[in-house]
């Protein structure tokens, strides 16, 4: 099934405005959700995947509804910067998916990546399904089996996953940036 990304730099729609982004994607499009740091890095490198479809910077894993940067950024709310990806999943396995998120962090640094340190930064998967939830704990004990340290990641329920604000979306395209920081291994 082919798909076209939808253009995050559109004007937005009534539909975009309103937190948590929606539940329903590009129709045939399957939801992955992971957090592994800067919320910038890790949308351009799931972006680089060309299966991917659709991706979308925000807040996943805390409490309190419709946070802002600010609020996440002074440890007030419980979420990750998370990266909501909408793929095909007859061109691209969730598993490979995986790899990339495995290759594109270190899991073995609890609530930091590189120069960036907090809870909002820790390595996280959120799970859609019984199906991902089994692929990403096999990958962790795969992981966990190549790795000296202890691997940090948590494998949790997606729950509800709020849209970052505009300025966010795509910010390595609208900058011209290569990179959040430094990573550490």
């Amino acid at each position: 099934m082919l798909f076209r990304r939808r253009d995050t730099n559109a004007a937005p729609t009534a539909m975009d405005a309103a937190p948590p982004f929606p539940g329903d994607g590009p129709p045939g499009a399957e939801r992955a959700t992971f957090a592994a740091g800067c919320f910038w890095g890790v949308e351009a490198a799931f972006r680089e995947i060309e299966a991917v479809v659709e991706t979308s910077v925000g807040y996943a894993g805390g409490t309190t509804p419709s946070p802002t940067y600010e609020q996440v950024c002074a440890h007030a709310t419980g979420h990750a910067e998370a990266v909501e990806v909408w793929f095909d999943p007859a061109s691209v396995r969730y598993e490979q998916l995986l790899e990339t998120f495995w290759q594109i962090h270190n899991p073995t640094t609890r609530n930091r990546q590189g120069l960036d340190i907090g809870s909002q930064y820790r390595s996280a998967i959120f799970f859609h399904s019984p199906e991902q939830e089994a692929a990403a704990r096999s990958s962790l004990d795969d992981e966990r089996a190549k790795r000296r340290r202890q691997v940090v990641t948590e494998i949790v329920p997606a729950s509800a996953f709020y849209r970052a604000e505009e300025y966010h979306q795509r910010y390595f395209e609208k900058s011209g940036r290569a990179a959040c920081a430094v990573t550490l291994r």
